[in-house]
């Protein structure tokens, strides 16, 4: 379950990042069609999914870090991931209320509507929406750190690591 959670949040993620790098630049007045509408259904799945994840991860042991690994090393690991998951449940809650603030809807797979996090006009809902942008970018930076640990397993350790979640 684990390994199935993962791929489909690194396949919602692909899509999630070629559509924010495709729609238009948001500012006031704007309805969330086209490319938006998306934005905002694919934030809502990722949460969804995360969501399950997170339970599934308190819920069930994680895998220990192989033994070839020093300490720091295996906290780094740790501390990537623990990064991952907040970042992967923060990014959308931040998206989320900025969209309350616009007085867009969210729904959950483009069909379930989610209560507003903020109210409409809401300059702290607005003003996170900025901080959206600022988090996407270093998810993207933490998401590098986490593919250059799965290559370092792989082509350094030789561990089976990275086998372990294909």
């Amino acid at each position: 379950m684990a390994r199935l959670l993962h791929w489909i949040v690194v396949m919602l993620l692909i899509v999630q990042f070629t559509i924010a790098w495709s729609m238009p630049d948001i500012h006031g007045g704007m309805r969330p069609v086209g490319l938006i509408g998306w934005h905002l259904s694919f934030g809502a799945a990722i949460l969804a999914v995360m969501l399950l994840r997170l339970v599934w991860r308190l819920t069930h042991r994680e895998p220990a870090a192989p033994d070839t690994l020093s300490v720091p090393l295996k906290r780094l690991s740790r501390g990537t991931h623990v990064l991952l998951y907040t970042l992967l449940l923060a990014l959308p809650f931040l998206g989320w209320a900025n969209a309350s603030a616009r007085g867009w809807p969210v729904r959950l797979f483009g069909a379930i509507p989610l209560p507003p996090l903020s109210t409409t006009g809401s300059r702290l809902g607005l003003w996170l929406g900025d901080v959206h942008g600022t988090v996407a970018i270093v998810l993207l930076a933490v998401i590098a750190l986490h593919v250059a640990g799965a290559m370092y397993h792989l082509l350094i350790v030789r561990d089976r690591t990275v086998q372990r979640m294909l």
